[in-house]
């Protein structure tokens, strides 16, 4: 018994150093690194622009008196609900000017003429605008007809009601322009009964609201001498409104007249669509905040849906404007992506294990990507990969609380 009790002593420091190599090894052994993974998928892919803007009465009508005279005081504020041809918006008293020479009576005469042929002119458009929205509207109902079979697609049924829309606009700016000719002619009239009767010189001349709306801008309020053609109020229909998002350059060259966009940020609960009517071909310059000149161009967008609220002239919204859109695009989230030199690279999850992958890569909404080249589907990625990944190291799925 003493000798195996001996023994048993002598191996004791033998079994503790196998012990703490085996500690030692068991430390050192390289673990897994824990990522997060997602799937490369197939679905739907829009990639939009975003850039704030502002919305503007599509229709601004300046009201300046015909003759030069004394203009007595405007009682009219911005936001004032006007009535075309009975609300008096101002009240001038015509000077005793040399209005009765025959030169002037001349001018006062061709004005008027001018003015009845663009009435005829704005009468000619406006019966082509009603008949392209009947047009449209037969179009529609043809298509909201055919869509509740199931034969059209939601595509066309899409266009045929933007395209509804789009002519009702239309017909309203035709039915205004035509309005606003027919106050010019009255103006006009009322120009020349100043040169041909003295008489009426004397008498006061009431400019009346030539459409129904909202004052916009009061330019004069006081009562002073003014000249003819001075811009006294601006009026406005607040129903007829638009939006207008300043872009960049190189984001407005991938928009075009016809793209879906979203208003959003505008003060309601939720987002308004709209469509994209004119993108202006000329460009200015714009100091942002960071003090940076920026290239910008107007893009104008007409309302699709009209909001509960009350929204006026000027006011600020947020515009998502949608220039790509798929509906079965190979797809990968942008963080599983990184830069080496020029190209795009991934590491896939390959059963525990770390693969280098080059992926070519199409268009990005920032949040995914299309892939061309380098993935499949199910294939499952890193993503935000940490620097001590490297092409075959061991990884462990980690799973994130959402």
């Amino acid at each position: 018994m003493k000798k195996n009790s001996k023994g048993w002593k002598r191996g004791l420091p033998w079994g503790f150093a196998v012990l703490l190599l085996a500690l030692l090894v068991v430390s050192f052994w390289p673990k897994p690194i824990p990522v997060e993974t997602a799937a490369v998928d197939v679905g739907p892919l829009t990639v939009s622009v975003f850039e704030e803007g502002k919305t503007r009465v599509r229709q601004r009508y300046v009201v300046s008196p015909p003759i030069a005279g004394f203009l007595e005081r405007i009682p009219l504020r911005a936001g004032a609900t006007v009535i075309a041809g009975q609300t008096v918006l101002a009240v001038l008293h015509p000077e005793p000017s040399g209005f009765l020479d025959p030169r002037s009576k001349a001018q006062a005469e061709a004005a008027l003429q001018a003015a009845r042929r663009l009435r005829q002119q704005r009468q000619a458009e406006l019966e082509r605008s009603e008949v392209v929205l009947d047009l449209a509207q037969k179009q529609f109902a043809r298509a909201d007809a055919l869509r509740k079979s199931g034969t059209v697609t939601e595509q066309a049924w899409d266009e045929a009601s933007s395209q509804l829309q789009v002519r009702r606009r239309e017909a309203s700016a035709a039915r205004f322009a035509l309005d606003v000719a027919g106050f010019e002619v009255e103006q006009a009239q009322a120009a020349l009964m100043q040169a041909v009767s003295p008489a009426s010189e004397s008498m006061p001349l009431p400019l009346v609201a030539p459409v129904s709306g909202h004052v916009l801008n009061v330019f004069e309020e006081n009562a002073r001498v003014v000249a003819a053609g001075q811009p006294l109020l601006e009026v406005g229909d607040l129903q007829d409104l638009e939006a207008e998002i300043e872009l960049l350059s190189s984001d407005a060259v991938g928009v075009a007249p016809g793209a879906e966009v979203i208003i959003e940020q505008w003060g309601g609960d939720r987002p308004l669509r709209g469509r994209v009517a004119l993108v202006e071909r000329g460009g200015f310059t714009k100091v942002s905040a960071l003090g940076v000149e920026e290239q910008r161009v107007k893009v104008r967008v007409d309302f699709l849906e009209w909001p509960a609220q009350v929204l006026g002239d000027r006011y600020r919204v947020e515009a998502r404007i949608v220039t790509w859109h798929g509906d079965q695009v190979l797809q990968v989230p942008t963080g599983a992506l990184f830069r080496r030199g020029n190209r795009w690279m991934a590491f896939l999850d390959d059963e525990g294990t770390a693969r280098l992958r080059e992926v070519e890569i199409g268009r990005s909404n920032g949040i995914h990507a299309q892939v061309l080249a380098g993935l499949s589907e199910k294939d499952r990625v890193i993503v935000h990969p940490p620097d001590s990944i490297t092409d075959g190291a061991a990884v462990e799925e980690v799973k994130t609380a959402r």
